[in-house]
């Protein structure tokens, strides 16, 4: 087993970074509302309801198992010999979160900042999986993703492991760079999201028989735009205590990273709002508002080493990538993601990551960075997407992730919860009474 050095925070930085981790919620809170208004209106409660759920599920097993599996800097791991080097690769921790000191030591803030982002990982993928996707079913595959997913490339990226390690045992850069989460919660649940989307399959009615996408407008533009505001909040806190605790930017550092997260979603939004006013003629709302959190997810992975006109360079691209990949995806994969989550989460994280090593301004030496990252980027693609997908492909052969036809065509919230969302109002469309 080896250990890395730990951060060292003073009493204000550690103030300050509590602070910051206590505004990440709204992230989660702000995606929620996101995923629910972009589904249907008869499914609108039990997507509320399975965010609720998924965010106890992820943060139990995370208590369990998850921190002990992640760890943090200084903290015991299991490393493996090759090429005369240690590499990092587990953490060693003990289970339900025995051996660690509440002590406001920045291993203790690295917990609940962890259980938090456990939970904003396992809630991505319920956008996917909107309006087909079982109760229960979310439950368990976010049992998978917060027990072992998430925290075995958390631990790789924040917690001392093998791609932080590659700047002591490659010489690449000062290693693999995700200050606020781009790669490791971002990108993660995206690419489970993606997951979810093949085993799972398209809803009911969104493509013809020709392999042509329908419309399936969201029932509710308040919910999302309100989200985004939510998860701007979020986000801001996010960034700067990822930053604090795993990159050991300063205190100081916090106005350049919210200036920056800022910037990101606003030239993200702005970018999205135009490309669909010149190709539609209309401004398209949902759109705009996954382009704005495409911009705050891109900017995650270098909030605290760019600067600001690199932030607004990193949320144009991102709000162009996610405007076509939406389009691409569907017309060229047949792939149906009712809340854009792996344009917006995975496609726009893995942009986040790769710009890091092209804008980043390091004190260090910064030679070999884009290669970190670039790593860090094949990691995601070649390993952790087919983790997750295989995990999610064996549970389903065990235990059914989509709803029965029954269920879609009668919505999910009196399907599985026995009521509305909205009773007062007729909730179903035609669509309900066609075979």
């Amino acid at each position: 087993m080896t250990a890395q050095p730990a951060a060292a925070l003073s009493d204000t930085a550690r103030a300050l970074c509590l602070l910051f981790i206590l505004l990440t919620p709204c992230a989660a809170a702000g995606l929620t509302l996101i995923n629910a208004g972009l589904g249907r209106s008869r499914n609108a409660a039990h997507s509320m309801l399975s965010a609720l759920c998924v965010l106890s599920v992820s943060t139990l097993v995370y208590f369990l198992a998850g921190f002990a599996w992640q760890g943090f800097a200084g903290q015991p791991a299991y490393a493996l010999n090759a090429g005369g080097r240690m590499w990092n690769w587990i953490g060693a921790g003990r289970f339900l979160l025995l051996g660690v000191g509440w002590d406001g030591s920045a291993a203790s803030l690295a917990v609940l900042l962890g259980m938090f982002s456990a939970g904003l990982t396992a809630i991505i993928p319920l956008g996917s999986g909107a309006d087909r996707w079982r109760l229960s079913a979310a439950c368990a595959s976010s049992a998978l993703l917060s027990g072992w997913t998430y925290p075995l490339f958390a631990h790789w990226a924040w917690g001392g492991g093998w791609l932080a390690q590659l700047a002591a045992n490659s010489g690449l850069g000062v290693g693999f760079l995700d200050s606020g989460g781009a790669g490791a919660i971002q990108a993660v649940g995206g690419l489970t999201a993606l997951s979810i989307t093949w085993v799972l399959g398209p809803r009911r009615g969104k493509f013809t028989s020709e392999g042509m996408p329908s419309a399936l407008p969201g029932h509710n533009a308040v919910f999302v735009l309100l989200g985004c505001l939510l998860a701007w909040l979020g986000w801001l806190g996010l960034d700067c205590a990822g930053a604090m605790l795993f990159t050991g930017a300063d205190a100081g550092r916090g106005a350049l990273i919210a200036v920056n997260a800022t910037l990101a979603a606003a030239s993200s939004a702005l970018i999205a709002a135009g490309i669909t006013r010149s190709r539609f003629g209309k401004t398209d709302a949902s759109l705009t508002a996954n382009g704005w959190v495409g911009g705050l997810v891109a900017s995650s992975a270098g909030c605290a080493v760019i600067r600001p006109a690199g932030a607004v360079l990193i949320g144009l691209v991102a709000g162009a990538l996610v405007i076509y990949s939406v389009e691409w995806l569907e017309l060229h994969f047949s792939i149906d993601d009712p809340g854009g989550a792996i344009s917006v989460h995975a496609l726009s994280g893995l942009w986040g990551l790769l710009s890091v090593g092209v804008l980043a301004r390091l004190p260090q030496s910064t030679e070999g960075q884009w290669l970190a990252q670039l790593v860090g980027v094949a990691t995601l693609l070649g390993f952790v997407l087919p983790l997750t997908y295989g995990l999610n492909w064996l549970l389903n052969r065990f235990y059914a992730q989509r709803v029965a036809p029954e269920g879609e065509r009668q919505g999910l919230d009196l399907y599985e919860l026995g009521a509305g969302a909205y009773p007062e109002f007729m909730s179903h469309n035609e669509d309900l009474w066609q075979r």
